[in-house]
């Protein structure tokens, strides 16, 4: 019988640590919430009605953003 996933012990392997060059980023704790808007991803649970298109247009309008898209469809 197999163990169970969450009864497994897990350790994280790391072959080098290194640290980034701050030039090149920083960690999400240290972002802007600007930068969070504009790299980031809403997790939007999409009502059912409006198209994904609407919805993407909706976020552009009430987040005052240029770009937006969406991953795949949003339809249920």
């Amino acid at each position: 019988m197999a163990t169970p996933p969450w009864e497994i012990t897990r350790s994280l392997l790391a072959k080098a640590s290194e640290e980034t060059d701050p030039k090149y980023g920083c960690t999400p704790e240290n972002r802007s919430f600007r930068n969070h808007l504009r790299y980031g991803v809403i997790n939007l649970d999409k009502p059912p009605g409006p198209t994904s298109h609407e919805v993407v247009a909706w976020v552009k309008r009430i987040m005052n953003i240029e770009r937006a898209g969406h991953g795949g469809t949003l339809e249920i």
